[in-house]
Parts: C-alpha cells; sequence; structure tokens
C-alpha cells in the first residue's frame, strides 16, 4: 500500500490550486505530459477554475478516466464536457475508445462511488492488477439509473501507471469506504487500485 495524504475540507479553489501547482511541477521536466481526469459531477467546478489558470495547456494531453458509451454531445459524455472545458483553454482531449494505448500519466485524478468503484471499475466487473488490456469495456451492474449506459474505462494497470494519484471524494460515507480500503479491509476496486499503487497519493475528503 502506498503512501496517501489526506487533505480534509479543502474546497474547490484549494483543490484548484494544487493541480495548477503540480501539473507545473510536471512540465518543468517533460516538454508534454498526460492526465487523466474523472466524470460525475464534482470535477467540473474545478475544471471551470482550472482552465482559467495559467498554464501552457497545449503541452497537456486529458484523457478521461471512463466515459458512457454515447455520442460526445449526449449530456452524459465525459469527454464532451471536458472538451468544453479545457479544449478553449487549450488542452488536448483524447477520447477513451477501445484500442486505445493510454500514456504515462503525470497525475490520475479520480473520484470514488460509495459502492467503492473508481472510473467505471464497478465491484461487479472484478477489476484486477495484472489486466491485460489498458481500456476495458464494462457493463455496471446495476445500472446506476442517472447514467444506465455501457461504458468505457482505463484499467487498474493503467492507472497506476502514473507519476501520482490524486481523489476528490464529498461525503462521510465515500470517505468511510476510503478509510477502509486503505486499510485493506474490504475487497473493492478502491481497494484493488490503492493496492497496485507504488507512488503518491493524495485524497481530498
Amino acid at each position: 500500500m502506498p503512501d496517501i495524504k489526506l487533505i480534509e475540507d479543502a474546497d474547490d479553489g484549494a483543490i484548484t490550486t494544487w493541480l495548477a501547482e503540480h501539473l507545473r511541477a510536471a512540465l518543468a521536466v517533460s516538454a508534454e505530459i498526460a492526465v487523466s481526469v474523472p466524470g460525475g459531477s464534482t470535477p467540473f467546478p474545478i475544471f471551470d477554475r482550472l482552465a482559467r489558470v495559467n498554464l501552457p495547456w497545449q503541452r497537456i494531453s486529458v484523457w478521461p478516466g471512463d466515459d458512457r458509451i454515447v455520442p460526445e454531445d449526449h449530456p452524459a459524455s465525459n469527454v464532451g464536457k471536458i472538451r468544453a472545458r479545457l479544449e478553449p483553454a487549450g488542452a488536448r482531449i483524447v477520447p477513451l475508445t477501445r484500442d486505445a494505448q493510454p500514456p504515462h500519466f503525470a497525475i490520475a485524478w479520480l473520484g470514488m462511488g460509495a459502492d467503492g468503484h473508481v472510473a467505471s471499475l464497478f465491484p461487479n466487473t472484478d477489476p484486477r492488477a495484472d489486466d491485460r488490456l489498458a481500456v476495458r469495456q464494462l457493463t455496471p451492474d446495476p445500472l446506476p439509473p442517472e447514467a444506465p449506459f455501457d461504458r468505457l474505462t482505463l484499467t487498474i494497470p493503467s492507472l497506476v501507471d502514473s507519476d501520482e494519484m490524486v481523489f476528490v471524494i464529498r461525503g462521510a460515507d465515500k470517505r468511510t469506504v476510503f478509510e477502509a480500503a486503505m486499510k485493506g479491509e474490504r475487497d473493492l476496486p478502491i481497494t484493488r487500485l490503492l493496492k497496485a499503487a507504488r507512488h503518491k497519493v493524495t485524497c481530498f475528503c
């Protein structure tokens, strides 16, 4: 299990500042970098703030950690909403495809569900740290009623192929799940991901 730093009660502004600092640090040592980012409702206000930060966005490729299999202009599309916010700033947005070959990520930014899922690695999908695929097409069971779609998702090996991981989670119930995963107490996707990680992990909770 990696060393995990918990940062409590950080607002969107503080998280934006942290991300900007870490992106600048990565860009100081690499001409181009790639990051993976989450979907869901939590990150989009942070994207809006981050897009206004003075960064060399043309040197940053942004990959969704997962996406619903819908057209980009569908309200449930993660990549469509990411593109709308970060492409005008100059970032290169890379949609997920089944045959995509994700790069090494400077930062893998993730959320987590109350059931312990990360990206679209839900408990029913039996995610593996030794998955031979970089991207999988999956069907959550049960399908979330707010987004009843099949998914494409980065796998555990793709997510841990990063310099560091950062989680932004909201709510006491999710924090309880995350802290149990830190201790390896429950066999959930988040637990398997943390066990596979060998780098810095920060959790804003």
